[in-house]
């Protein structure tokens, strides 16, 4: 078949030898639209000269139109099993027309995303939203819509025609966090995860960036963080690197919103300021010492003075560039995991307790210094939970932390943490451990470990990882981010975000670690757990999300399998009898 023939020449070649009845048949989109008629089952051929077209003037979207419109022409994905079964109409898919309302609308958090999305049997497909970030949500439905008989490039495509779709997510916040300190990423690898995030209908791109391991980040005004804390010169972001993942966040609309942590985790900083930074490179758990005696939560220790005045212009130095070259209105300030013997080890933080004061005390001091600076530049500030729930280290007077510029990210306590600051008024981000951390269940990173050596045939215990078992996707995907919330606390759930932290990670596993447990959470996050009779719908996901798998591994996103290629070519074989509750 000739790569030019006409779209009417192709229609007639396929219609004439592949025509078959309609029957019941589900499309398979993921993550699962809000609402989605397609009835009876019908496709069209389409054309390979297939065109998106639009009357808006929006740099992002017009690269978003571009790259799928190259995707559509020429992904040629071709399904593990047959492809569904539908009545081929006599017509041809020719365009797709997109119209936006508003092309203002900046990528921020709340910004709509809905859309609507029709494609009628016969004429040009039509996809309205209100936003250009919207109209990308549609772009990717639309391309799920499309698969080919064979990756052939003679081979014909078609496209579910009949099909009326209205969607928006759930939650306005749909993360990913990836630590790129502990283990280096190379920018190619950052720009792959934001493309996945996209495809999966994630928005944003919590960059957890530096930590006591590495100081990756090249900034102007503080270049020698990174010349003498990061791994080495080839394992650095520059400006240049950060502008490039800035852009392709926004050409995905994926928001990108970076994380220095502090005052704890800051080890990366003694390089080049030893004098702001407590305890550096001490031994993170002296041998013989009490768990509360330890200088660190793991190896890496080091936590900035509050006392030391150089601390403060050391943070605004960074957080003076930070700010210019990540444009997000959110900052995520860390504050987890403040350890009390890096502090107290220090001989003037040792005057400072001696005069009736304490820990907790010395981190208002710094929250109360660097939060209205973060504040004057317009941002609202990220911290992890341990501000305000931490045992031992935590603000007392919650004034410091107003809930208007202030919102907490939880990742201990499950349900419970969630409960304990929504019903403070503040705004969560929920990151549960128990159900949100990537990288739980591969064991510990802690060499010289005796909790390896247990008698045969006795409890093994975690197998060394403190956050075991492994998170499978039916366990975030099951999960519910607002149990036990009454209705105003949920008003006050942002979203949430999966995590992988990379003690035991780098480029060689991200896409598997990531994927496709990460889209479990991405349909959760974006259209829910269960279907429209309230019942949850792991049972009828699982066949959803081993199709969607396949089709990210065939984009060049490394997701692991869930299943034999057998289950995916059997669907509901590989299922128990087990009802959905």
């Amino acid at each position: 078949m000739s790569p030019t023939i006409s779209c009417a020449s192709l229609l007639l070649i396929v219609f004439f030898t592949y025509f078959i009845q309609a029957q019941s048949s589900n499309l398979n989109v993921w993550p699962k639209p809000r609402k989605m008629v397609w009835s009876p089952p019908t496709s069209a051929i389409l054309c390979r000269k297939f065109t998106i077209n639009t009357n808006s003037n929006h740099r992002h979207l017009a690269a978003a139109i571009t790259r799928y419109q190259h995707q559509i022409r020429t992904d040629r994905h071709t399904p593990p099993i047959n492809p569904p079964k539908t009545a081929l109409l006599p017509s041809t898919l020719s365009k797709l027309e997109v119209r936006v309302a508003d092309l203002t609308a900046p990528l921020q958090h709340g910004v709509d995303e809905s859309y609507n999305l029709t494609v009628p049997t016969a004429g040009p497909a039509l996809l309205e939203a209100r936003t250009p970030w919207g109209a990308m949500r549609g772009l990717e439905t639309f391309l799920q819509l499309v698969w080919c008989e064979s990756e052939s490039v003679h081979a014909a495509c078609r496209v579910a025609v009949g099909v009326e779709i209205w969607d928006e997510p759930l939650y306005g916040h749909r993360g990913l966090l990836l630590d790129t300190s502990r283990n280096y990423y190379g920018v190619e690898d950052i720009l792959r995860t934001i493309m996945a995030i996209s495809a999966n209908k994630l928005n944003v791109f919590h960059w957890h960036i530096t930590d006591s391991h590495s100081f990756p980040l090249l900034l102007p005004s503080e270049p020698e963080l990174a010349v003498r804390g990061s791994y080495g010169p080839f394992m650095q972001y520059t400006p240049a690197d950060v502008a490039r993942v800035v852009e392709f966040g926004f050409d995905h609309g994926v928001r990108v919103v970076p994380e220095i942590d502090a005052p704890a985790h800051t080890g990366s900083w003694a390089a080049a300021h030893p004098d702001i930074v407590t305890c550096a490179d001490k031994f993170w758990w002296p041998a013989g010492s009490d768990w509360k005696d330890r200088f660190a939560s793991e190896p890496g220790s080091g936590q900035l003075n509050p006392l030391n005045p150089k601390t403060y212009h050391v943070v605004q130095n960074i957080l003076k560039d930070v700010f210019s070259l990540f444009p997000d209105p959110f900052y995520h300030s860390g504050g987890d995991e403040v350890v009390p013997r890096c502090w107290t080890s220090d001989p003037t933080i040792q005057a400072f307790l001696s005069k009736n004061k304490t820990l907790s005390d010395l981190l208002e001091k710094f929250l109360n210094t660097t939060l209205p600076y973060i504040i004057s530049h317009k941002k609202t500030a990220i911290y992890w939970e341990d501000v305000l729930l931490d045992a031992t280290i935590r603000v007392q007077d919650r004034s410091i932390l107003p809930p208007k510029h202030t919102i907490l990210q939880t990742w201990n306590g499950g349900p419970n943490n969630t409960k304990r600051i929504v019903s403070m008024g503040y705004r969560a981000i929920v990151s549960s451990s128990d159900y949100y951390y990537l990288d739980c269940g591969h064991g510990g990173f802690v060499g010289n470990d005796s909790q390896y050596d247990r008698p045969p045939g006795t409890d093994q215990g975690n197998g060394g990882s403190w956050c075991a078992p492994f998170k499978t996707w039916q366990l975030i995907y099951n999960y519910d981010i607002t149990y036990g919330l009454t209705e105003e606390e949920k008003k006050l759930v942002l979203g949430g975000e999966v995590a992988l932290w990379s003690e035991q990670a780098d480029p060689t596993v991200l896409d598997s670690r990531l994927w496709p447990r990460s889209s479990a959470f991405a349909e959760a996050m974006w259209s829910g757990n269960r279907d429209e009779t309230g019942k949850k719908r792991y049972g009828e996901a699982t066949d959803r999300l081993n199709q969607w798998r396949y089709r990210m591994v065939s984009r060049g996103i490394g997701a692991e399998p869930i299943q034999p290629l057998w289950c995916a070519r059997n669907p509901g074989m590989c299922n128990t009898r087990q009802a959905s509750t």
